[in-house]
This record gives C-alpha cells, structure tokens and sequence, in this order.
C-alpha cells in the first residue's frame, strides 16, 4: 500500500519562462527527484512560465526595461493560486527579489543563497551571464562565506554568453559543451577547484565532461524545493 505525502506537502510555485527550457528542466528534475511511486504521491506544482519578461541582463546595465513589475505580478498570481513557497529558476532574475518578496506574504526560496551553501571552503569558478555577475549576486554570497569567487576574463565571459544565447536559441551539440569544458580548464588553471553553473541554460549542459566539480544552481534549488515541500519547513528565507 502506497501512502501520499500531499496532505502535509505544501504546493510549489515556479516563477518561470526566463527561460522556457530551464523551467521545464526545472520542472523535471522536480518530478525525477520526488520519492514517490504514484500519481497522488507527487507535489503540486504551479508554474507560470512567462517568457515576456524583460531581459534581466539588460535591466541590470541600464539598457531594458525593469522586469521587477512583471515578477511581482506573477508572484502574487502563484500565491493567489495557492503557492506555500516560491522558486524562480533564472540566477540573473535574482537581482529583482526584493520586488517578488515584497509583492507576496509566502517565503521565496534563493537559489544563489542555496547554492552557495553547498560550496568547498576553496576557490570556484563562475559561469553565469553578465548580468549575473556585474550585481554580485554571487560574489556577495560566497564572500559572506569568505570563499573566493574565480571569474572568466572578459573574452571568456563574452563566449559564456554566446553559450547561454545559443542554448537559449535550441544549441545543445558538441560546440556547446565544448566551449564550455574550454573555459572550466581556464578557470581551474586560474586556481577554481570547483565551477558554479550559475545559469540555468548552463545548467542543461552535462557536468560530468568538466574537469573539476561542477556545481549545478539548478539541482540547489531542486533539493531546497523538495526539502521546504515534503518537511513542511519553509527554510532560511523569510518573507518580508
């Protein structure tokens, strides 16, 4: 006999759509990791998988328009649907949380917060998009931490983007992975033991090829998601 943990599961909501690939990622490695053996064992999951939001990257350097508007309205649309915790899989779109935290009365669970948590006590690299790392998302966390954050030079962040761009477009072949075990090397010869896949594009690509740990932000947020819903602990992040 098989017994369900929905009565004391609380529902997820997935801010989503930034992009569509890595929510459904998301959305996967939900269902995949869930201990259960039957459809009423699963979560309930809402997910709003906008992808009209504006560009974050852009927003950050002044050159879009502010997607904060957007995120809050889609928080508040999760909650009013019945969302106990939100979760947004986009690391860049987390330079606007103060804007969904103070849209809605649930927690919001950080997934820069959660990955960080989980790092060595050693030098990691960082692949994520340029928006990312120009708000010091990263940077701020892991120095919270006293960890030291190894950053591609410029060339490297620019083939970092045009990565994320061509997955972003359905690029998931052998340039893509390569490009991207190139710059994980660079990174290690720079002194990173382990590389942060701070992007949830970056995150669809394997991290077994890597040359050194590979840290997914996508997989964080998976494992804090599911702790929050089957233990009924809303975790560290509080909403205000």
């Amino acid at each position: 006999m098989s017994s369900s943990p929905t009565t004391q599961s609380k529902t997820i909501g997935i801010l989503g759509g930034m992009g569509p690939a890595a929510t459904i990622e998301f959305f996967r490695r939900l269902v995949a990791s869930t201990p259960a053996a039957i459809d009423q064992a699963h979560l309930r999951i809402l997910v709003d998988n906008n992808p009209h939001v504006p560009d974050r990257t852009a927003a950050i350097f002044g050159q879009g328009e502010d997607p904060s508007p957007a995120l809050a309205s889609m928080a508040r649309g999760l909650e009013a649907a019945g969302a106990d915790f939100l979760t947004m899989p986009c690391n860049t779109g987390h330079a606007f949380v103060d804007a969904i935290r103070e849209a809605v009365g649930v927690p919001f669970i950080h997934m820069i917060e959660e990955t960080v948590r989980v790092l060595p006590d050693a030098p990691v690299g960082l692949l994520a998009t340029t928006g990312t790392v120009r708000s010091e998302l990263y940077a701020a966390a892991c120095e919270e931490r006293g960890i030291e954050l190894v950053l591609p030079d410029d060339d490297d962040q620019k083939l970092v983007m045009d990565i994320i761009g061509r997955i972003k477009a359905g690029g998931s072949g052998d340039s893509v992975r390569s490009h991207t075990a190139a710059i994980v090397a660079r990174l290690e010869a720079c002194g990173a033991a382990a590389v942060i896949a701070g992007c949830t594009e970056i995150s669809l690509i394997p991290g077994d090829e890597m040359s050194i740990p590979w840290i997914d932000a996508l997989d964080c947020l998976v494992e804090a998601a599911l702790r929050n819903a089957l233990n009924g602990m809303i975790g560290t992040e509080e909403a205000t």
